[in-house]
């Protein structure tokens, strides 16, 4: 690897999950040391710290219910506080995306939805724009969704969620960017994980047939994306959503 990303520390948000592991995987490969937070999945989040352990990177897991504003605040104080002080890179990958029709859908249904994917990403952005500006800035990284442009049924929640994400980006960008902090958004298109086929074989199937790379994405895919945003190769975009969808979002739709 090209070591873009040496002498980072970077905080990944969901890391035990498949993207949240893959982007974490690709910042140590390039050298940054990460910081792997996790809510439930505490064993996957171990066993990716100990990949990056293992290949003589640096890791760290930390566990938070980023729901709670006070708990996303203290996972970002103790992450910069693990990486002596500094924090350079924030990847905002932690989310739901339940099942769910509007017409069955509850208020507290819809909360539950907008809290994980949205209030947990101004949340933990604001707190790491405050360890950023003491340190000469930094980036950050949202990870939204091409459903935040392209709504899929009984995904209303989870689509308007992903839509403010990006929103909330730009708007980041623009307020922070005096400070010297950097803010993207990363929108994936069908990304490969464990039992997908056999879960949604003909979901799979109409991706495949119609994504113009011929393939779904995999979670280093997205790793790819966030390591160019965080790295100096991006270091004039800012406000910026990077679509990650193999070009399916380019296809006609009439």
């Amino acid at each position: 690897m090209s070591g873009l990303l040496a002498g980072q520390v970077t905080l990944v948000t969901g890391a035990g999950g498949g993207i949240g592991r893959g982007i974490a995987l690709r910042f140590a490969e390039e050298g940054a040391a990460v910081a792997l937070h996790c809510r439930t999945s505490v064993e996957a989040a171990h066993d990716v710290a100990a990949r990056i352990r293992g290949t003589g990177g640096r890791a760290v897991v930390l566990q938070a219910e980023l729901t709670v504003e006070d708990e996303c605040r203290h996972l970002v104080r103790e992450a910069a506080r693990w990486g002596g002080g500094r924090l350079t890179a924030l990847v905002n990958n932690a989310g739901v995306q339940p099942v769910q029709g509007l017409g069955g859908m509850t208020a507290a249904d819809w909360r539950a939805v907008i809290d994980t994917n949205l209030t947990s990403v101004f949340a933990c952005t604001q707190a790491a724009v405050e360890v950023m500006r003491e340190s000469g800035g930094g980036t950050v990284t949202h990870i939204a969704s091409i459903e935040a442009a392209h709504p899929a049924p009984s995904h209303a929640h989870y689509c308007a969620s992903k839509a403010a994400v990006a929103m909330h980006a730009r708007s980041a960008a623009l307020e922070y960017g005096p400070y010297g902090i950097r803010v993207n958004s990363v929108s994936p298109g069908l990304i490969e994980r464990e039992g997908l086929a056999q879960a949604w074989p003909e979901g799979v199937d109409r991706w495949q047939r119609a994504v113009p790379a011929g393939r779904l994405g995999r979670p280093e895919d997205v790793g790819d994306a966030c390591v160019f945003l965080a790295s100096p190769l991006a270091s004039w975009i800012t406000g910026h959503d990077l679509v990650v969808d193999g070009g399916v979002s380019a296809r006609p739709t009439w």
